[in-house]
C-alpha cells in the first residue's frame, strides 16, 4: 500500500510538471504520468507469501461406500 501510494504521488508531481515544463521536455514528465500507473499496480500486486507446506485439516475423515 505505502509503494502504491508513493508511486501516485510521483505520478501527481509528474502531471504537475507537464504544465510548467516547456517544450518537448514535457514528454518526459508526460510518459511518467502515463506508465507509472502500470508498474505501480505491478509492484502493489507482487506480494510475498510463505512457501509453508500445505497440511490436511484433522477433522476431514473420508466416506466409507456404505454411506453414499
Amino acid at each position: 500500500m505505502i509503494k502504491y501510494t508513493v508511486a501516485m504521488s510521483i505520478r501527481v508531481v509528474c502531471i504537475a510538471l507537464c504544465l510548467v515544463v516547456p517544450g518537448w521536455w514535457a514528454l518526459l514528465p508526460a510518459a511518467g504520468a502515463i506508465f507509472l500507473p502500470y508498474f505501480a499496480v505491478v509492484v502493489a500486486n507482487n506480494v510475498r507469501t510463505g512457501r509453508g507446506t500445505v497440511q490436511r485439516p484433522g477433522a476431514i475423515v473420508p466416506r466409507r461406500e456404505d454411506e453414499r
